[in-house]
């Protein structure tokens, strides 16, 4: 009788994992959606901006962002999670991060963090953390937040200090898939960033418009102090739409694992359920077998 109440605990613990885990899987579905909706919220900010940018791009060719460095060394901003429970999430961005250290020996990298894992990371393999902002990466990213990151990426950039800056995050491709990924940040030109506007507008009619209007207005002050304003706004929305890719890709990394841990858990429910049953159908016939033989022990008396 006791092995059948040690399963019939079992069963109950599993039950009330598998509630745990159904609840975790409808969050993440709720907080991905909210991701992917503020992704394509931008969408007309965006034209707009194309519409400044296209006037302004003839005087970005000495832009300081545009500026290639010759230093050996690298600002790396590694996006991770801060909490766990997502699969192979976060253990695919530091492989990335890895793989890049491999194929590039000539380059030292210093670290930009946000997400705890990142920076555990970080921690454990003994590299230089310049800066940590996994406190304040929640899953509801306020712009402010994203251009507190920005600014110390661009003020350590424009020193001369870095050559590059690249970010390693996931990149979100469905709701299944999630494909890690490192990109360059800076130096940017500007066909980079004026691709980067049409991949996000990806309406072929709105280009041709943009590419057709020929208002002939004027800009105050210059173009050059438009540049100076709206250069580091793009770059900024740019790191706003990283950031929200990795946010979609860990909700969705976490509802698979969750989805994957409630079906694991029915079938284990089902298996022990399966041996209670067993178990207490031995337990019946042992105790009519008894019955029975102290029935025909009586007949002998």
């Amino acid at each position: 009788m006791s092995n059948a109440k040690e399963i019939k605990r079992k069963i109950g613990s599993i039950k009330n994992t598998s509630k745990i885990t159904k609840a975790m899987e409808l969050i993440s579905t709720v907080k991905m959606k909210k991701a992917q909706d503020l992704a394509l919220q931008k969408k007309d900010f965006v034209l707009e901006m194309l519409k400044v940018f296209t006037r302004i791009e003839e005087f970005l060719r000495d832009f300081p962002y545009f500026q290639k460095f010759e230093s050996k060394k690298t600002l790396a901003v590694v996006i991770t999670s801060n909490k766990g429970l997502c699969g192979g999430y976060n253990v695919n961005v530091m492989k990335k991060v890895n793989e890049y250290a491999k194929e590039n020996p000539d380059e030292q990298m210093e670290y930009i963090t946000l997400g705890k894992k990142a920076t555990a990371f970080v921690a454990r393999t003994g590299n230089t953390l310049l800066a940590d902002f996994s406190p304040e990466f929640t899953d509801n990213v306020d712009p402010r937040f994203i251009k507190s990151v920005t600014q110390l990426i661009y003020d350590n950039y424009l020193t001369g200090e870095y050559g590059k800056v690249v970010v390693f995050y996931n990149y979100y491709v469905n709701s299944i898939k999630q494909v890690p990924v490192a990109r360059d940040f800076l130096p940017i030109d500007d066909n980079g960033v004026k691709k980067y506007l049409e991949d996000i507008i990806d309406d072929p009619e709105a280009l041709k418009d943009i590419a057709h209007d020929v208002t002939d207005y004027i800009i105050e002050p210059s173009m050059e102090a438009i540049a100076m304003d709206v250069i580091p706004m793009i770059l900024d929305m740019m790191f706003f739409d990283i950031v929200l890719e990795a946010k979609a890709s860990e909700h969705s990394a976490r509802m698979v694992a969750m989805k994957a841990a409630k079906d694991n858990s029915k079938k284990i429910a089902d298996m022990l359920t399966l041996e209670y049953n067993k178990a207490r159908q031995a337990m019946i016939t042992r105790e009519v077998s008894e019955i029975v033989a102290g029935v025909e022990a009586l007949k002998d008396v």
